[in-house]
């Protein structure tokens, strides 16, 4: 990387009623594509990185075990062997410091992609993500622009307990100057990463990892290495005419009939509010908590734009007002289940007894 730097580059319906976690939800995504090709995630964010890597020699990647070992999630596989040590760097476990040498050489011209092993361990480089890379282009009047992506698992995982599973969506989406991008099938996955490499702002990345061995369709035009996700654009994954259901990433596969918002940051507020204008109704549906949430700021926004087209009060479907517990039976009751989301629905359908009511 020294090497590098030194050469000076200048709307929704009613949720499927599968209740089983992932896979269901996937499959009958499937059934929607006519594409006989199938790609995973994984894969997907290797091609993006590999494909972006050859076109532009500026990109590199950093991080914990991202060369030597091809990447904890094996997301930068082969991209040692094929670009070397100074564009594939692995560091020590301290993310302050790889975090700020990222920003720096982006401050230089170049387009790192910052890997984080979990975005939880993005809280030892919050300071160079908000301080360094999110405000120095305001703080410049324009003249420093940090193309820089910082990317890694986000969300829920598997008994890993509270401090290696939470959602980070709403903290980083609350800060000007970051964009917030939340894949969730192989064709967001590499095309927002495509997106977030190329973009001249600091981008932050939330994948998840139960999602990076799941396959889903695509079509010749995602496997072209041109193709590009816009960002800031939403994704109706399957209209409805009867309420709108909005999620990102895993959740997506929860809700099959739903707005995949696939930016946070920024919000496509006006895809949302054209739905709501149709069905009248609003759910939505995260992991992570529900006070000052990704959820709250899209409730607000169909209030502000939308509201005298609400024929039921929104509903907000989100983890539990706690941290992630350890335990298999309650670390399922502190995230977001399919039969939520039905309920949800069938409330804001005036089809079961309102929560207010019930109490």
């Amino acid at each position: 990387m020294w090497g590098i730097i030194r050469q000076k580059v200048g709307t929704g319906g009613i949720s499927a009623p599968s209740m089983q976690r992932i896979r269901p939800a996937v499959s009958a995504w499937r059934s929607y594509s006519s594409s006989g090709k199938e790609m995973t995630v994984r894969d997907a964010l290797n091609s993006a990185l590999d494909e972006e890597m050859s076109a532009d020699p500026k990109v590199y990647v950093m991080g914990e075990e991202v060369g030597e070992y091809q990447g904890a999630y094996k997301i930068t596989k082969g991209l040692l062997d094929k670009y070397g040590p100074e564009r594939v760097v692995d560091t020590p476990i301290t993310e302050a410091g790889f975090a700020g040498i990222g920003v720096g050489s982006a401050y230089y011209g170049l387009r790192p992609v910052i890997e984080f092993m979990t975005f939880n361990f993005s809280m030892q480089a919050i300071d160079h993500i908000i301080n360094s890379a999110a405000k120095s282009n305001y703080m410049s009047a324009g003249q420093i622009n940090v193309p820089i992506v910082f990317r890694g698992p986000n969300g829920a995982a598997a008994g890993v307990g509270a401090q290696h599973s939470q959602c980070y969506a709403a903290w980083y989406a609350s800060c000007p100057g970051l964009k917030v991008l939340a894949p969730y099938s192989s064709e967001d996955a590499r095309g927002l990463l495509k997106a977030a490499i190329r973009d001249p702002d600091p981008v932050v990345f939330l994948e998840n990892e139960l999602l990076y061995g799941e396959s889903f369709p695509v079509s010749a035009e995602v496997l072209d290495s041109s193709f590009c996700l816009p960002i800031g654009k939403a994704k109706i994954e399957r209209a409805g005419k009867d309420v709108t259901i909005t999620a990102f990433s895993k959740m997506v596969g929860y809700a099959l009939k739903v707005i995949n918002l696939r930016s946070i940051r920024p919000l496509d507020r006006a895809t949302i509010n054209a739905s709501v204008r149709k069905t009248n109704r609003l759910v939505t549906v995260e992991e992570g908590f529900a006070q000052h949430g990704v959820g709250a700021e899209i409730c607000t926004s169909v209030i502000e734009d939308s509201f005298g087209y609400l024929d039921a009060p929104v509903e907000r479907i989100s983890g539990a007002d706690v941290p992630t517990p350890y335990a298999a039976n309650l670390e399922r009751m502190a995230f977001p289940q399919v039969e939520d989301i039905v309920r949800a629905a069938q409330r804001a359908c005036f089809r079961s007894v309102p929560m207010a009511a019930a109490a």
